[in-house]
């Protein structure tokens, strides 16, 4: 039976009404300006900007994060525009009507001016100029500050964050979209904090505007009001110094509430809390805190002549709080029960089941590194380890086997050691409460920490406290956590070494899987044309030489095509490299059309092709060591120009060069004039000669 779905879609102007908000602002603050306003309107749009900065003020506190009130910037700009807009309409009405009484401005000037400081401009003028200092010398001067070394402190710090979102991607352990994420929050960081170093300066020259709005308004009144209306000195002062005071403090208590919603936003620290339970938690979190306080707060309550009472009230209240806090501290002690005894009876027979089976891929960790893999402990390594091998099993086109993770005591308690099939293949340490700096080759500035080398890739690092995260960063530094540095190190073995992890059993599953697509394929391969340990040997040398098998019906149907070379498994290895050629050039070079690459001396190259087709040609060694350290210079020039360093040769004496130079150099290749797709360039960079 069919259904019918019924969607409704908002007409294009469906967001008409919303969008009108920022319009309608801009309009009011001209009509502000031009036209005169009644006492009324300006009560209500007094009342209407005080509303605003206190809604301001409260957003900023209960942000989790500053990005989360990212429109800061602009609601700081048209709020302080509209306060400006206002004002002038307000000194309009002040300077025209203010000869009638301390009321011809509205009630809301006329309650400041009355009420608030009593009737005396003098005490106005005073009070007026002490918000003023708080305001521009305190608030608005430290918030500007603090809004300027953010701003270049974020931006600073954009390519180490960067990097370390490229770190965990490339590890695996986190998703393309998560990544996109990521990238996204840091670029809309730089930007927030950068337009909120603009915007602070839009705060402190509000409060530069409030000072000489304050003095032009009591001068341009008092002059009116005596040469204009002909009211004596006294009276001209006690209505338009009474309105301007009035006026200005209508003025300066939002401006002050913004100031402080500025200074809130940009001394925030990112994290998931709003900032009162952050201030809470922070403040009352250390009981020694509170008993120090209620000590010294209790003793000055002692002396004589003191408000006693207030003083030990206050510090009782402390004490107490200290006393509760000590409380919610303390653990009911958990005593484990002995392990009740064996009821079944011992062998003392040795059988199968006393033979170990060596772990394909092994981890074994120190003590202080259990907490890592515990996840009842907050230990994130298994997930780490997890998203390590389902990556590589994607990159590599084979199912990367689990690893097994056991503690070894033998190891220092920081250590750890990975191994394949029993044998060691690279080991560590890193310090569980303590994060990873590494240097990527170009810092700013110094960061104090304990000096050390990445296990992974030998760069040199500092062991870091979690505080100093976002300096580190700020200078430059890459930044993981313990976890991260072991689940890279893993990696990057496991990359190497990819050929150790596939056996003849997981080829079959491969033909297999492949069999379900190209039944006929397989079984013209296996066993019509190779045997299974041939077809292994050459996946094997594919993933010796970093070539992914992920295009597994190409090798098979090259294998098929070039059944006639006796089953050599060179050979067909470098047959099929020749079929995945587009593959190969891609995961070198991506999109690009045009390689760069380094090549032989037309000599060097023609006395070793003719070794290696003779099999009894000898080359002689220090022209070897010399063409090595020829290639090796010319690959650290490569690399320091930002291409992959690439050495092509003929296709005679690539398997040879592959393995001479196999181990020596990382992140290098090897290809054959015959690998190159026939739509691709290449462009000869240097020359390596057998000879200096």
């Amino acid at each position: 039976m069919a259904t019918n779905t019924l969607v409704l879609n908002s007409p294009p102007g469906g967001n008409f009404l919303s969008g009108l908000g920022a319009p309608a602002i801009m309009l009011m603050m001209l009509a502000m300006i031009v036209l005169p306003l009644p006492p009324m309107a300006l009560d209500l749009l007094f009342t209407v900007s005080i509303a605003l900065s206190i809604m301001v003020l409260m957003a900023s506190v209960y942000a989790t994060r500053p990005l989360d009130f990212g429109v800061f910037p602009t609601v700081l700009l048209l709020a302080t525009l509209m306060r400006l807009a206002l004002n002038v309409a307000s000194t309009r009405v002040v300077l025209i009507n203010g000869h009638t009484g301390t009321g011809s401005a509205g009630r809301v000037i006329e309650a400041f001016g009355e009420f608030v400081v009593g009737g005396s401009y003098a005490v106005g003028l005073v009070l007026f100029t002490i918000l003023v200092v708080i305001n521009f010398v305190v608030v608005t001067k430290g918030a500007t500050r603090v809004s300027e070394v953010t701003a270049r402190f974020t931006l600073d710090a954009m390519p180490g964050k960067q990097m370390a979102i490229d770190a965990d991607l490339n590890a695996g352990l986190i998703s393309q979209d998560a990544a996109l994420e990521r990238r996204e929050r840091v670029t809309r960081e730089s930007d927030f904090y950068g337009a909120m170093d603009g915007a602070s300066k839009f705060v402190r020259g509000d409060a530069v505007a409030g000072i000489l709005i304050l003095f032009i308004n009591i001068l341009g009144g008092f002059a009116i009001g005596t040469l204009q209306h002909g009211l004596d000195a006294s009276t001209a002062a006690q209505n338009y110094v009474l309105l301007t005071i009035g006026d200005g403090l209508v003025a300066q208590i939002p401006s002050m509430l913004l100031s402080t919603a500025t200074a809130i936003i940009v001394t925030r620290v990112s994290g998931e809390q709003d900032m009162s339970a952050e201030v809470s938690k922070q403040l009352t979190d250390n009981p020694k805190v509170l008993y120090v306080a209620s000590g010294i707060i209790g003793a000055m309550g002692l002396v004589p002549g003191m408000p006693n009472l207030v003083f030990l009230s206050i510090a009782t209240l402390l004490g107490v709080a200290g006393y509760l806090r000590t409380q919610e501290g303390i653990q009911p002690e958990v005593i484990e029960a002995a392990p009740e005894p064996d009821a079944k009876p011992k062998s003392n027979e040795l059988s199968w089941d006393d033979v170990s089976n060596l772990d394909q891929i092994g981890l074994e960790v120190g003590y202080r590194l259990i907490p890592l893999v515990d996840a009842g402990q907050g230990g994130d390594l298994l997930s780490r380890i997890k998203g390590v091998r389902k990556k590589l099993s994607q990159e590599l086109g084979f199912l990367v086997d689990s690893v097994h993770i056991r503690d070894n005591l033998d190891l220092g308690p920081n250590k750890y050691r990975i191994s394949i099939h029993g044998v060691s293949m690279g080991e560590g340490e890193v310090i569980p409460d303590r994060e990873l700096a590494i240097n990527p080759g170009q810092v700013f500035g110094n960061v104090d920490g304990i000096a050390t080398k990445d296990p992974t890739f030998g760069l040199d690092a500092l062991w870091i406290s979690p505080s100093q995260r976002d300096a580190a960063q700020t200078a430059g530094y890459t930044v993981v956590d313990s976890s991260t540095v072991i689940a890279t190190h893993l990696s990057q073995l496991l990359k190497n070494n990819a050929a150790k992890l596939v056996g003849q059993d997981d080829v079959q599953q491969l033909l297999e899987r492949l069999k379900q697509s190209a039944p006929k394929l397989v079984e013209n391969l296996v066993p019509g044309t190779m045997s299974l340990a041939d077809v292994t040997r050459v996946v094997h040398n594919l993933l010796d030489e970093g070539v992914p098998i992920r295009d597994m019906r190409t090798i098979a149907e090259t294998l098929s095509i070039h059944r006639g070379l006796e089953n050599n498994p060179d050979e067909l290895t470098a047959q099929v490299r020749v079929a995945l050629g587009p593959s190969i050039f891609q995961s070198v070079t991506g999109m690009a059309a045009e390689l760069p690459v380094m090549v032989l001396d037309p000599q060097l190259e023609q006395m070793m092709s003719s070794a290696v087709q003779s099999n009894q040609g000898v080359i002689e060694p220090n022209l070897l060591d010399t063409m090595v350290k020829g290639i090796g210079e010319a690959a650290g020039k490569m690399e320091a120009e930002g291409a992959s360093p690439v050495l092509l040769v003929s296709g005679i004496i690539r398997g040879f060069l592959s393995k001479l130079l196999r181990g020596r150099m990382s992140n290098f290749y090897i290809l054959a004039y015959e690998e190159i797709p026939g739509d691709k360039n290449i462009r000869v960079v240097t020359t390596v000669g057998g000879q200096n």
